[in-house]
């Protein structure tokens, strides 16, 4: 019983009404959002909101990030745009159901704790650019069908949208400095729908992107031929689906942590995204990750469980059933305003501050992390390239560090005392420091300060070694770690190593 009360955070102290408000003010600016990456997808409007749902219940309950809200994500449904396009939607649910597995195979096997390799630059990138994304999303809704063809507002109806948006702004903005008692952008939304019902005020609304009215989902095994075929061509939609999934859930994670203050478990999300996927794919949802906007949103409203997420999941599902009629006559406006300073809020202004005092080279990937997110739609691959950027960047100045202080002792014997990391890139540098014709006929090579970590560094002790041997000399390598001694031990298929325990400085020799 105790695992179970544990399991779904029963001992935590909730404030019921924030976690309530919370949850219906995430639905509410879910809905449209959700609606929107479903017909862009070319996907029924249903299928955005049963992703919504059931990311959202299956996330909440099973999830390690209590407050973090999970949907249908636009991040996650433009990769399977294509596969949608080129072989229909039942290709695109397998493809979701086997992105869901690879997801929880990550959590199983505790391999989220990578997301920890991921640089403070990147992260700047990734949310700056993921805040100007949102904004933009928002911009586009001012964008009207006419005649089959999608134009701009003009003349009254771009009056009418502006001011009501501008209202909604400035009542999320402004409100938190009297009170906090009730989530601002819930207000918002309920003033601005009150104001266009009651004065009758003709602007855009839910209605006018879909319906959201439907029915239960239900279970569904994808028709499609059970074959070596058919999986060469969902598998690389998966693989890309996860990674990208798993990237802005893990990063979401780590963002609600630092809000928080708190500490979430990266392996348990990870499994609980894999499980609601596969969900989606059983019963015709599109599939999502963790949504960085709504988030912000439930968390802004103060709530810190599982509850608020909940109940945005389960609100979800009763505008499908039964309260579609009401929410379709929401006003977009008041939705784009909240999600306006949700994108305001999410940009690390705090980046333009001490920007003059990072780094260059974390100045650009941060830049190229925020321009790659904006233009390309692409989050995985923008963190991506932003972590291997910053590994190369580590690896060259950890390269530049290898240095040797040398000295002859009373015996005659040549010492080379070795400072900083030896592999792949400082072995070049490391070898430079010897002088093979020159040294005494006894060489000792301290690693007292350095560390040999790869096989490109066993590789060049062995051609020093093997250098010092043709020349009739003799080279100890000392003061190796226990780990260091193991991976030369490890390698003796590969090179020449011996390796004899000195009982007083214990030392590897080549002779």
């Amino acid at each position: 019983m105790q695992k179970i009360i544990n399991l779904f955070d029963f001992k935590q102290k909730i404030n019921y009404k924030n976690e309530i408000l919370a949850g219906l003010t995430v639905a509410m600016t879910m809905i449209p959002e959700s609606l929107s990456f479903a017909i862009l997808a070319g996907l029924s409007p249903l299928t955005g909101l049963y992703a919504a749902f059931l990311m959202g219940l299956i996330t909440a309950v099973l999830g390690g990030r209590p407050g973090m809200v999970s949907g249908g994500a636009g991040a996650t449904v433009v990769v399977l745009i294509a596969l949608a396009a080129a072989h229909g939607v039942e290709y695109l649910f397998a493809a979701i159901i086997l992105a869901g597995l690879f997801q929880l195979l990550v959590g199983i096997f505790k391999l989220g704790k990578f997301v920890r390799l991921i640089p403070q630059p990147v992260m700047y990138g990734f949310l700056n650019g993921l805040a100007v994304i949102i904004f933009m999303a928002q911009v586009a809704q001012f964008k009207i069908f006419q005649n089959g063809t999608e134009v701009w507002m003009q003349g009254n109806m771009l009056y009418i949208m502006a001011g009501l948006t501008m209202l909604t702004i400035a009542i999320v903005f402004i409100l938190p400095k009297f009170t906090k008692a009730i989530p601002a952008s819930l207000v918002a939304i309920i003033v601005v729908s009150g104001i266009v019902y009651f004065l009758n005020i003709d602007t855009k609304k839910v209605i006018d992107i879909a319906s959201v009215s439907g029915s239960l989902p239900s279970f569904h095994i994808p028709l499609i031929p059970f074959n070596l075929e058919t999986f060469k061509i969902i598998f690389p939609y998966a693989v890309v689906m996860a990674g990208v999934g798993l990237i802005e859930s893990l990063l979401t994670l780590n963002m609600v942590d630092e809000i928080t203050n708190t500490k979430g478990q990266s392996n348990r999300e990870a499994a609980a995204q894999g499980i609601a996927n596969i969900a989606n794919g059983f019963f015709g949802g599109m599939g999502g990750c963790a949504m960085v906007a709504q988030t912000l949103v439930n968390i802004g409203a103060g709530a810190r469980a599982r509850l608020s997420a909940i109940i945005g999941a389960l609100t979800i599902l009763l505008v499908i059933l039964i309260g579609g009629s009401v929410i379709e006559q929401i006003p977009m406006a008041a939705l784009v305003g909240v999600m306006m300073m949700v994108a305001i809020g999410t940009f690390e202004w705090v980046s333009f501050r001490i920007i003059n005092k990072m780094p260059r080279h974390d100045i650009f990937v941060g830049i190229l992390v925020a321009l790659i997110t904006i233009f390309l739609h692409n989050l995985a691959l923008a963190v991506l390239i932003g972590v291997v950027i910053s590994a190369l960047v580590f690896a060259w100045e950890s390269a530049k560090r290898i240095r040797a202080r040398k000295f002859v002792d009373d015996k005659g014997v040549k010492h080379y005392e070795i400072y900083g990391p030896l592999f792949f890139g400082s072995a070049s540098a490391f070898a430079d420091k010897f002088d093979v014709a020159n040294d005494p006929h006894e060489v000792i090579i301290d690693f007292k300060e350095s560390k040999v970590t790869d096989m490109s560094a066993i590789e060049m002790l062995d051609k020093i070694t093997e250098k010092y041997h043709k020349a009739g000399k003799t080279v100890h390598l000392k003061h190796l770690s226990p780990d260091c001694r193991k991976l030369l031990k490890n390698a003796e298929s590969v090179i020449d190593v011996n390796i004899i325990e000195d009982p007083t400085y214990k030392v590897m020799t080549n002779n």
